[in-house]
């Protein structure tokens, strides 16, 4: 049985830090690229960050602000959120993507597996 199963997640200051963590299981890790994607009350779906073995992706508004990074010994996948800001408030999932032909999309249709997620609250 796949399964992503986030954590880290819960309240945060505006200007603080947060990391979340994703436990990757039923699957061979280094076939998968990794993704971190969020959903705020009333909005879409939005992709964060991704990484494959070669690189990383980050949309615009978390580009400077988090990390992503992989623990391939650990089959873990993380987001260090820094210089929170209330507008990151959403539920935070744990996506993979199949990765065994070396290239991804960073999509949300093309996710294979997807973690339940995990509530990230902002505070100004």
């Amino acid at each position: 049985e796949v399964q992503l199963v986030e954590s880290g997640g819960g309240l945060g200051q505006a200007g603080g830090s947060l990391r979340l963590s994703c436990a990757v299981s039923g699957i061979t890790f280094d076939d998968y690229a990794f993704g971190w994607f969020r959903q705020a009350p009333g909005k879409e779906r939005e992709v964060v960050a991704c990484i494959s073995s070669r690189d990383q992706y980050y949309e615009d508004p978390v580009k400077g602000r988090f990390t992503i990074s992989a623990d391939n010994a650990k089959n873990t996948v993380y987001l260090q959120m820094d210089s929170l800001k209330p507008e990151d408030t959403a539920v935070y999932y744990c996506a993979a993507e199949d990765y065994s032909e070396k290239y991804y999309y960073c999509q949300d249709y093309a996710m294979d597996y997807w973690g339940k997620g995990t509530l990230v609250n902002v505070s100004s």
